[in-house]
């Protein structure tokens, strides 16, 4: 570097002697200045160069004294790496050579086990062999064991399991019949008590009168006198009557009375109507009979529609056919048991509203059941069927609600109800038929449903005796105690019960009561 400063400083000292050669005009001076210069300059250039060749071959010597340096490092980290790696393939021989010995041994293990379980499994071979050997020996002695049984006690296999499964089933019925009475006891803890409280207070808020109604056939006359101006001459005012009318009249020799017989009931109230008229009136021919029958037959039938619509207002039963209306009051004139049909359906509705509304359900809809339940009587002295196969055809054929025409077809168990309404419509119609006073029967048919309770009842096996009571709506049935305990009491009660539903016909409901009373007697002397 200072060799270096020294030439620049002979350059510039030359430069500045040219200068001065110009400036002074002393040309010789700065040639001669010109050439010392060069001299110095060539002397520092030549010191330069051999300055320059001295760094430069200490500068190789340098590079290969580095080169050879480096060269033992990168021999050394050569080294090292190939004894590392040789080191890690060591220990990897080490571990593969323990993991082969591991897998042999369990390899030894597993064939020491496998050589175990074919030992083990010839011996269990062996004992399944001997097993099946003392299995058969068993066998053969339980068959011997079973028939020497046989022979002892006189009974066969079959017998004997016989008779187990008949003492099994007496077993379960008896274990049955006690949880059923179980179940029975706590149903009715609830069930009972709401289920009363709902139909009393229904038929405490109705609370109609007891008195049956009957369509009235029997005219009373003023005098006997009467009955020859009504048969007119030659007959012609009672042929008049009956043939305008439809009723027979039966002029007997019942004092001061005709009797009016007719299947239809409408048509026996119009001949009441006219005969009436007539006797109050005195004028009897046979212009008179047409004139005074025409009038009847319109007010019969004015009477009809305003029984049958007053019924409806009642019970706020609304949007009724007109012709349903008709049907309705048609029904003033029909009994069933002596029961009037259009009092006994506005009892039931009324009955239908009171439970429905205590239960939550829509009362407007159980009155209209309940008033149309029994439609179909209407027409049943005119059209063959049942009343609830003209009630369900009436109601379609008007378009009623598909609840009441499912209520009228299952008020009687025809069908299964299928809704709360149907339920409430069967038993508000039972309530309203057996009420005491409702219905009457004849006594022929009465005596003839006590006497066929009664065979009913004693039909059954273990029964000593039965007696009808409560004018038939209470069974007795006195069992013996000997053949019947007291678990069975409850199946044959249900029996009892279940066959009177399926062979009798009565209004209402029959209780059943089985009575197991045991006696013990002793002499004293």
């Amino acid at each position: 570097m200072e060799y270096v400063i020294s030439a620049i400083i002979g350059v510039i000292c030359l430069a500045l002697g040219i200068l001065a050669g110009y400036v002074f005009g002393d040309k010789s001076g700065f040639k001669k200045g010109y050439q010392n210069r060069l001299e110095i300059g060539e002397k520092a250039i030549g010191s330069a160069e051999e300055e320059a060749k001295r760094i430069v071959a200490e500068a190789v010597k340098k590079g290969e004294a580095k080169c050879k340096e480096m060269l033992v490092e990168a021999k050394e980290d050569i080294l090292k790496a190939k004894t590392e790696a040789e080191r890690e393939n060591k220990e990897r021989r080490q571990e593969i050579l323990r993991l082969e010995n591991k897998a042999l041994a369990k390899e030894e293990t597993l064939e020491k086990k496998i050589e175990n379980f074919e030992r083990k499994d010839e011996q269990l071979n062996k004992k399944i062999k001997e097993n099946e050997k003392i299995q058969e020996e068993i066998e053969k002695i339980k068959a011997d064991q079973l028939a020497k049984l046989e022979e002892i006690s006189g009974y066969t296999a079959e017998t004997a399991k016989a008779e187990l499964i008949s003492k099994i089933e007496t077993d379960a019925k008896r274990e049955a019949a006690v949880k059923l009475s179980q179940i029975e006891t706590e149903l009715k803890d609830t069930a009972d008590d709401r289920a009363k409280n709902i139909i009393s207070l229904a038929i405490q808020r109705l609370a109609s009168d007891q008195v049956s109604e009957t369509t009235v056939s029997v005219v009373p006359l003023p005098n006997d006198e009467m009955k020859g101006r009504i048969i007119g001459r030659e007959g012609r005012n009672i042929h008049k009557i009956e043939t305008l009318t439809g009723v027979d009249l039966i002029i007997d020799d019942t004092p001061e009375a005709i009797t009016l017989s007719c299947f239809d009931p409408i048509r026996r109230e119009v001949a009441r109507i006219v005969l009436e008229r007539l006797i109050s009136d005195g004028r009897i021919h046979p212009s008179r009979i047409e004139e005074t029958v025409e009038k009847a037959q319109r007010e019969v039938e004015l009477t009809i529609k305003q029984a049958g619509e007053k019924a409806a207002f009642d019970l706020g039963v609304n949007g009724l056919h007109p012709e349903l209306i008709k049907f309705l009051g048609r029904l003033k004139y029909r009994t069933s048991y002596g029961q009037n049909v259009l009092t006994h359906s506005i009892e039931v509705a009324y009955l239908a509203g009171v439970m429905a509304n205590e239960l939550g359900l829509d009362s407007t809809l159980a009155k209209r059941a309940g008033l149309l339940h029994d439609i179909g009587k209407a027409l049943t002295h005119e059209v063959e069927g049942s009343h609830i196969q003209l009630g369900v055809e009436i109601a379609r054929k008007f378009k009623e609600n598909k609840e009441v025409i499912h209520a009228i077809e299952a008020h009687h168990g025809d069908v299964e109800p299928n809704s709360i309404i149907a339920i409430l419509i069967q038993a508000a119609d039972a309530i309203s038929a057996a009420r005491p006073g409702a219905r009457r029967e004849d006594l022929e048919s009465y005596i003839k449903r006590l006497k066929k309770l009664e065979e009913i009842s004693c039909s059954f096996p273990g029964v000593e005796k039965s007696f009808a009571i409560q004018a038939g709506r209470e069974i007795r049935v006195m069992v013996k105690p000997e053949h019947v305990g007291d678990d069975q009491m409850i199946v044959i009660a249900k029996d009892i019960a279940r066959k009177i539903e399926q062979e009798l016909e009565y209004p209402g409901q029959i209780k059943v009561n089985v009575i197991r009373e045991s006696r013990y007697s002793e002499l004293a002397k």
